[in-house]
């Protein structure tokens, strides 16, 4: 079974070198690198020609990705969403009734109105007519 952020002992320092993260996380380089790309939260200190640096949390958060994606067996997309919603603020999440009732319709349906529906490959132009000759 795979170690969670609480099982792996990570070292009281503020800032890790990518191999020793790759070491305490258990991953290769390139696993670690393909996160940075689709995790933008996972701060990575690049600068020319210097080692990628990772802070204490970039190292914690290695390792909740870690988990969400072997142990709960969930996709980049799902862990992606699951780490949103944990670091989303809880008011933000659910507004009050009375500011839900007063909201306007979003931006697609005022978009349509008055106008004819979309064609199959999304335009809205109508068809030109053809000459008989």
């Amino acid at each position: 079974m795979p170690e969670t952020a609480a099982q792996v002992e990570i070292p009281k320092r503020a800032l890790f070198k990518a191999a020793e993260v790759c070491d305490l996380a258990k991953v290769q380089p390139y696993v670690l690198r393909s996160w940075e790309t689709e995790f933008p939260d996972l701060g990575v200190a690049k600068a020319a020609g210097a080692p990628r640096v990772y802070r204490r949390a970039d190292v914690e958060q290695v390792l909740r990705i870690k988990h969400l994606l072997l142990v709960e067996g969930l996709t980049l997309a799902g862990a992606r969403r699951k780490l949103d919603e944990e670091t989303a603020p809880i008011a933000a999440l659910t507004p009050p009734p009375s500011v839900a009732a007063r909201r306007s319709p979003p931006a697609s349906v005022k978009a349509t109105r008055g106008r004819a529906p979309a064609s199959r490959n999304g335009s809205t132009r109508r068809p030109q007519r053809r000459n008989s000759r």
